[in-house]
């Protein structure tokens, strides 16, 4: 099952969720076999009669393992089950007695096939005894194919950090609806897939989803350059990143690119326009539909003058790189009314400081600080908007993580910005397209590479 658009919900969303759910009239344990039933289809579809080790805690996420126990049995699958010590939770209890077989000691359970990690799900707080995050770690090497029912033992819910050792899995089943962990480093890396298991919570009412591959259009019949918008790219020392951006823009659906600097950039393809930075008109032009500044802007006295200048103009405005890093002490109130800031994790620190949270809290909560939708970067992307709707971005390839991608990234933003004219939408559309275009890329490339594949990204998803 794709992630697309998925709600991301806290902990504490999640058992507001479930709150609501028993409110209703659903029965707790009720619950609890319909989560347990529909994870015990996931592992008998991938692994069939393997023998199975399905390991229990105390708490509800032992509960499923006793009722996912009891469901593969029923499918003729060779079960064992081995427990921490007693189930404390009246559905757990209720599991755990129709699950009816021997309870084994996790501390001396033999290996096997398969192993399922029932031990803690959401709301941990502290990590697992040393010699219990051992044995787990033991037995999932052990087995050929593991699981994780709901998160993997030993992470923290909301903030994705890992409070004791954790193995990585094969799959995990994420009971319900993601949590922050699924999608954020280092916990995402816990896990090869995420198979979500629906219960009913899918509906929960929250801003923060999985980034969904978008929807564009081809232009209109009526459509010319400036309709489907001027891109102006603000070039300063260092040419070369302002002409992967200007590339990347000219290739992101904008209709006219124009790059204004005081450097010859000699390798830009003919169509892209160079100007110099003493017409004025050059950053003035009132068609302008999207502004680019920062790649390789510099952080000197020039840097900083070229920034404030483009920021006057008004112009829906895109700040990356270097310009985060002046803009930190110029001040967040020069931003024009519609921007987007792609800093990655240094550039947001200096820009925004120490912001408590995990990287979905603290994207949230510059954004609103900013007036400006942020892309913070990362294998983890968030994007957030001052309204506190969050995007979540499933990492897409490791291989992106070279020199000059973030230049392809910014020149993107300012494409889709030009084209939509909302910031929210257009940094999600490019944040998605520069993932997809890194993957066409293939392996070991160079930033330069996936220009080429940003066409066939666009192509894959118009109407």
């Amino acid at each position: 099952m794709r992630l697309d658009g998925l709600p991301i919900l806290t902990a504490d969303e999640t058992r507001a969720a479930e709150q609501a759910l028993f409110d209703g009239g659903m029965d707790p344990y009720a619950l609890m076999l319909l989560a347990g039933t529909r994870a015990a289809q996931e592992i008998w579809r991938v692994g069939h009669k393997r023998p199975t080790l399905i390991l229990c805690g105390p708490g509800n996420n032992g509960g499923d393992g006793f009722v996912i126990a009891r469901a593969l049995a029923q499918r003729g699958v060779p079960v064992r089950v081995a427990a921490t010590g007693e189930s404390r939770t009246e559905s757990s209890r209720k599991a755990r007695a129709e699950w009816g077989g021997p309870v084994e000691d996790i501390a001396t359970a033999a290996p096997a096939t398969q192993v399922v990690d029932a031990l803690f799900g959401v709301g941990l707080t502290r990590g697992l005894a040393p010699d219990l995050a051992d044995r787990l770690g033991v037995l999932v090497r052990q087995a050929q194919k593991s699981y994780a029912v709901d998160l993997p033992s030993g992470v923290d819910t909301d903030a994705g950090t890992l409070l004791s050792p954790v193995p990585r899995f094969d799959i995990c089943l994420a009971i319900g609806v993601l949590k922050p962990a699924h999608l954020l480093l280092p916990a995402a890396q816990c896990a090869g897939a995420i198979l979500p298991i629906p219960i009913g919570l899918e509906t929960a009412a929250t801003e923060a989803h999985v980034l969904g591959a978008p929807n564009l259009a081809a232009p209109s019949r009526d459509s010319h350059k400036y309709r489907r918008g001027l891109v102006v790219v603000a070039a300063g020392r260092m040419a070369g990143a302002a002409a992967l951006a200007g590339e990347a823009a000219a290739r992101g659906g904008a209709g006219y690119v124009r790059v204004v600097g005081m450097q010859a950039i000699t390798s830009l393809p003919h169509a892209i326009v160079r100007a110099s930075r003493k017409d004025d008109s050059a950053l003035g032009d009132d068609r302008i539909a999207a502004l680019l500044v920062g790649p390789g802007l510099g952080r000197g006295e020039d840097g900083s003058a070229h920034l404030q200048e483009a920021l006057a103009t008004g112009h829906p405005t895109v700040v990356d790189a270097d310009g985060l890093v002046l803009l930190a002490r110029l001040g967040l109130e020069a931003l024009p009314p519609v921007a987007i800031l792609t800093p990655h994790e240094g550039e947001f620190a200096a820009l925004f400081g120490d912001l408590p949270g995990n990287r979905i809290e603290r994207a949230r909560s510059a954004s609103r600080r900013a007036g400006a939708v942020v892309v913070l970067k990362g294998s983890d992307s968030v994007i957030a908007a001052p309204d506190g709707r969050v995007c979540v971005a499933p990492g897409a390839t490791s291989w992106l993580s070279t020199a000059g991608t973030g230049d392809v990234l910014a020149g993107l933003c300012a494409a889709r910005l030009a084209v939509t004219g909302d910031a929210f939408d257009a940094a999600c559309e490019a944040v998605w397209l520069h993932g997809e275009a890194g993957c066409r890329a293939g392996a070991a490339f160079a930033a330069d590479d996936m220009i080429p594949h940003i066409r066939g990204a666009i192509g894959s998803r118009l109407g």
